[in-house]
């Protein structure tokens, strides 16, 4: 399997099971089994679905010198990820707290700390450059200056702008110049998909944009092919917890580029994927093997 570089954030999530939304206010609630901390955050999710999807990893992230780093060491170990890559420089590992009910919803709260006002050494990240065939740069503050090095070096670039409502958006201006495959969320659109995505290209160079709609599916458009179109989401098995839905999407699609370069199929297979994935409770459960995948879109 290719060889993946990833740039992004690690942190501590605590998920917590609710009846619904709003919540009423009770003094105490007694959700058993359904409060859950886990290593969670973007890079990292990113990293365990294609771990698990057979690709060799390097994470390159930035953690604290306390407890949280020391569960993320070992939850790193546990599953086979390097830790040489990591950075200890934050004040503290950055945390999250996810409250989800029965039908996916989700309310989440990030405490980034001062992970966004921190920079990554380049000379780490060109060491983690090494034999890479692809490099995911997520869109924190600490891959931006990243985004040339893996550029210079001719590694195609795929990254994430998540929820962004402008063609011309400040803080994702340089992670969309830089990408060679751009994911996006639908959420925030001020226009049709298909109209957003038109600006996108006119104004950037990705050859295929993928908008995430959750379950409406997704759209496609590849620019060497003249190519936008919907493709309906698909049913794997019943919905526990979205969170973490655009990431699963987003890193299968990575490996269906990486391993056969055809984006109409990888979107097939990553929409199975994510599927699959939100049938499990937390950010970073729930992952298919590239064979489980294969089978399940058979099956679909």
């Amino acid at each position: 399997m290719p060889a993946i570089t990833i740039a992004g954030l690690i942190n501590i999530e605590t998920t917590v099971t609710v009846s619904e939304f709003p919540i009423a206010y009770t003094p105490v609630q007694y959700p058993f089994f359904g409060v859950k901390t886990t290593v969670a955050g973007v890079g990292y999710n990113i990293s365990k679905a294609l771990l698990s999807l057979g690709h060799s990893i390097k994470l390159c992230s930035i953690i604290g010198d306390d407890e949280g780093a020391m569960l993320t060491r070992a939850e790193l170990d546990k599953h086979g990820l390097t830790t040489n890559h990591l950075l200890t420089s934050a004040d503290a590992t950055a945390q999250s707290a996810i409250l989800y009910d029965p039908s996916g919803k989700r309310m989440i709260y990030t405490d980034l700390k001062n992970i966004q006002d921190l920079t990554y050494s380049i000379d780490q990240f060109k060491k983690a450059l090494t034999d890479a065939d692809m490099a995911i740069l997520c869109n924190i503050n600490f891959s931006r200056p990243l985004l040339p090095i893996a550029k210079a070096a001719g590694i195609p670039i795929a990254t994430d702008v998540h929820a962004i409502a402008d063609p011309d958006d400040d803080y994702n201006t340089d992670y969309m110049q830089a990408a060679d495959i751009l994911f996006l969320s639908h959420e925030r659109l001020p226009d049709s998909p298909e109209t957003f995505v038109k600006q996108l290209q006119e104004r950037y160079s990705a050859n295929v944009i993928v908008v995430g709609m959750g379950g409406e599916g997704a759209l496609l458009a590849v620019r060497d092919d003249n190519y936008i179109a919907r493709h309906p989401s698909v049913y794997t098995r019943p919905v526990v917890n979205t969170v973490g839905a655009g990431d699963s999407l987003f890193s299968a699609f990575v490996h269906g580029m990486a391993t056969h370069h055809d984006p109409y199929k990888a979107l097939q297979a990553a929409q199975v994927f994510a599927s699959y994935k939100i049938g499990g409770s937390g950010g970073a459960d729930g992952f298919l093997t590239a064979s489980e995948l294969d089978h399940w879109v058979e099956k679909v």
